[in-house]
């Protein structure tokens, strides 16, 4: 646990959005108001107590207006190519609020490439019940490619199982979540797409 909040602070999403915010003169109710998320919440982000999920981090793009890949990239780099080597991706980890536990730890697979138009990760997804409150909603595309393990993708109403080597492309605009079944990890390589 140490090493992936470690890896966050290296990150400093919080310290990205407070610069977006002053850059554009933005209160933080300014920015409650544009993302429709709470001021405490994005308060708590900002000052790295909390961990956004892509979903929340997404709201947070579209309201400065710029891409997702903002929050990932190193600052200054702009190489037409980055190459990520085995171990050397960033992670986060997805909480939401009533469980400490997390539901899945992304890797960035681009991270320090910027004007990217889709956002590559490898996910681990843990096993656990399912819950409404994992399903996420937001503009753009999604695909995922399981590479090992189980997974339960719950989509809109559907619910659908996934073994190695399936893959599904969904609109994810339509609430969405997934869960590892059985007693052990899953992990897939997930790319999202969002239009500007």
């Amino acid at each position: 646990m140490e090493n992936i909040r470690k890896e966050v602070k290296e990150l400093r999403l919080g310290l990205k959005i407070r610069r977006l915010r002053q850059e554009r003169r933005l209160t933080l109710q300014n920015l409650a108001e544009l993302t429709g998320l709470s001021k405490p919440l994005l308060s708590q982000i900002e000052n790295d107590q909390v961990i956004p999920p892509l979903a929340t981090l997404l709201r947070i793009a579209k309201a400065f207006k710029v891409g997702l890949h903002t929050f990932f990239q190193e600052e200054g780099g702009g190489e037409k190519c980055i190459l990520v080597r085995a171990g050397e991706s960033r992670q986060l980890r997805r909480n939401t609020h009533e469980d400490a536990s997390s539901p899945y730890t992304y890797h960035s697979l681009a991270y320090g490439k910027r004007y990217r138009s889709m956002e590559p990760f490898l996910v681990e997804f843990a096993p656990r019940n399912w819950r409404d409150d994992l399903q996420v909603k937001h503009e753009g595309e999604e695909f995922l490619f399981l590479l090992e393990g189980e997974l339960e993708l719950h989509y809109g109403e559907s619910i659908m199982t996934m073994g190695p080597g399936d893959s599904v492309y969904y609109d994810s605009s339509e609430p969405h979540g997934y869960v590892a079944r059985g007693d052990r990890k899953a992990r897939a390589v997930a790319v999202i797409y969002s239009r500007d």
